[in-house]
């Protein structure tokens, strides 16, 4: 487990300090994603993600925290990443969260080295594309297969 600070909030990849209820109320009720995911689908989707990050207020490691941000990841920490659920709380948007949140993942966390890493975002490709993502080179070559 890897843990960063910076000016009163850490970054944590310990799982055990995710407040579910926080995640889970942000992705069912905010997201434009995953609106009306059930929180026993958060919960697996954590469990099997291979890392997740918990941005907070405060340190949890204190118990003095509240879970501001989220990330997580389904990757083999070697050739692919598949990046999900990034989302930072409203109310501490606008003062570079998202950025560190984002920075961290990419160039300080076990992702550093991951040769490729995707995500989808409707809104977000100014923010993405400062830490390198782009558009598809080919996207004539993806396929998806939708349940």
């Amino acid at each position: 487990m890897s843990s960063w600070k910076k000016d009163g909030f850490t970054i944590s990849t310990d799982k055990q300090y995710l407040d579910t209820d926080v995640i889970h109320h942000f992705l069912s009720v905010d997201s434009y994603w995953a609106k009306g995911i059930t929180m026993d689908k958060v919960q697996k989707a954590i469990e099997k993600s291979s890392i997740c990050f918990g941005m907070y207020e405060g340190d949890p490691v204190n118990g003095e925290a509240r879970q501001i941000g989220f990330v997580r990841a389904v990757t083999d920490f070697v050739r692919f990443a598949w990046i999900m659920d990034v989302f930072v709380l409203p109310e501490y948007r606008g003062g570079g969260l998202s950025k560190w949140m984002i920075e961290t993942m990419v160039e300080q966390s076990e992702l550093k080295d991951v040769r490729k890493m995707m995500l989808c975002t409707f809104d977000a490709h100014g923010l993405y594309e400062q830490y390198g993502f782009q558009t598809l080179d080919d996207p004539e070559i993806f396929m998806q297969r939708k349940i």
